[in-house]
């Protein structure tokens, strides 16, 4: 692992995941974690849930190369979710295909509820140089319905792997994803763009690149970023720095995406593209990180308190993919994966909490029977307890 020094000192926590086995989980003492299936059939959700307690869920519904954008909330004490919400204006403009292109979901400023998403084939309005759009719509309406969808490419094309939103409490929403430049081609000439809003989301910036010449992306990889709540913006991304090399990097930016720098290189050998995703969530301070390497899943939290070396443990004993994590207010950190799935093909899930300081604790636990191109989310309750939604 390589780690590179950033202009705001950072904290590296590594914690490997245990190899995990079937079994019954019981609650010992800590948050408990419940399981809970989506409103309705739905693919690749993602739920945040609000310094109030309003949990925010967004999902995948209909063809999988050709689905919507399903929005629902649920405030603190209800039981039930609240009305489904079409997030994109236009039918059919979103993708599941691949498990990696999914819908994004990020609240800013006053609890707007920003949504980000790779078009499908069909998806409008086209970028000028082609190919398929980077869209974002928010909620209005005083939460009623959301704005007609806007792609946010002017220059970059190519679009492959997911996008991702971001938002902070200023009102500055991050619309990111990896792209080709303007008339070049290939994985290892691939960069990370943002689109910058500074006005809730109204108007957007055009797109600038923010990672180092020379990183590349790897072209069906998703990307996570987050905006935490001490200001800083991550973008956790796999590069194709060569055909061979496919590494983990972390940008951390400490102005407000004015400028980023590469705080964490984590290495993978391997002559294919991986499809893999990762993740963000909010920590205190900074926040936790999940992604994939080697079948692996590996955390890692972030902080501007201290700085750690990482240490390892084995993972899984089968191929584990798109790891989801989130902490609460104690400190607990809960992380959920998939393992066995691919291409076209369902797998389990598999789930481990994490104690105050990072450990590995004895409650985990695997569900079997998850469906092709679908993974799980994780949500807080105000009382700490965790919801994994499937």
């Amino acid at each position: 692992m390589n780690i590179h020094q950033i202009s705001k000192p950072l904290a590296l926590r590594w914690v490997l995941g245990v190899c995990f086995v079937l079994a019954a989980w019981v609650p010992r003492g800590g948050a408990a974690v419940s399981l809970e299936k989506l409103p309705e059939p739905g693919l690749q959700p993602q739920a945040l849930t609000s310094p109030d307690g309003t949990v925010h869920l967004i999902y995948l519904k209909g063809d999988p190369k050709a689905a919507d954008v399903v929005y629902r909330r649920k405030t603190a004490g209800q039981t039930s979710w609240g009305a489904p919400l079409r997030v994109n204006s236009q039918a059919g403009s979103a993708i599941a295909v691949g498990t990696i292109r999914g819908a994004q979901l990020a609240v800013g400023r006053q609890g707007a509820v920003h949504v980000a998403w790779n078009g499908s084939s069909s998806a409008l309005p086209k970028p000028v140089n082609g190919g398929t759009p980077m869209l974002y719509a928010r909620l209005q309406n005083g939460g009623s319905s959301f704005s007609e969808q806007r792609n946010l490419m002017t220059a970059s094309h190519e679009l492959d792997g997911g996008g991702a939103v971001a938002a902070d409490s200023d009102g500055r929403v991050f619309v990111i994803w990896h792209a080709s430049p303007a008339g070049i081609s290939g994985e290892t000439n691939r960069a990370v763009y943002l689109a910058l809003s500074k006005d809730d989301g109204s108007t957007f910036a055009p797109e600038r690149r923010i990672s180092p010449e020379g990183s590349g992306a790897c072209g069906c990889c998703g990307l996570t970023a987050k905006a935490s709540t001490g200001g800083d913006v991550f973008v956790l991304f796999r590069t194709a720095r060569s055909p061979l090399q496919r590494d983990m990097s972390l940008l951390v930016s400490s102005d407000h995406g004015a400028h980023f720098t590469e705080a964490l290189s984590h290495p993978w050998s391997i002559n294919a593209c991986p499809m893999s995703s990762a993740n963000l969530s909010d920590a205190t301070p900074g926040v936790w990180a999940a992604w994939e390497t080697a079948g692996q899943i590996h955390f890692a939290h972030f902080s501007n308190l201290e700085r750690q070396t990482p240490t390892n443990s084995a993972g899984p004993k089968r191929a584990a993919k798109h790891p989801r994590i989130a902490a609460n207010s104690r400190g607990e950190t809960l992380v959920v994966w998939t393992e066995g799935t691919g291409w076209q093909r369902g797998g389990d899930l598999g789930w481990q909490v994490l104690d105050s300081k990072g450990q590995s604790t004895a409650e985990k636990g695997r569900l079997p029977g998850i469906p092709a191109w679908h993974f799980a989310t994780v949500f807080t309750k105000l009382n700490g307890d965790f919801v994994i939604l499937h």
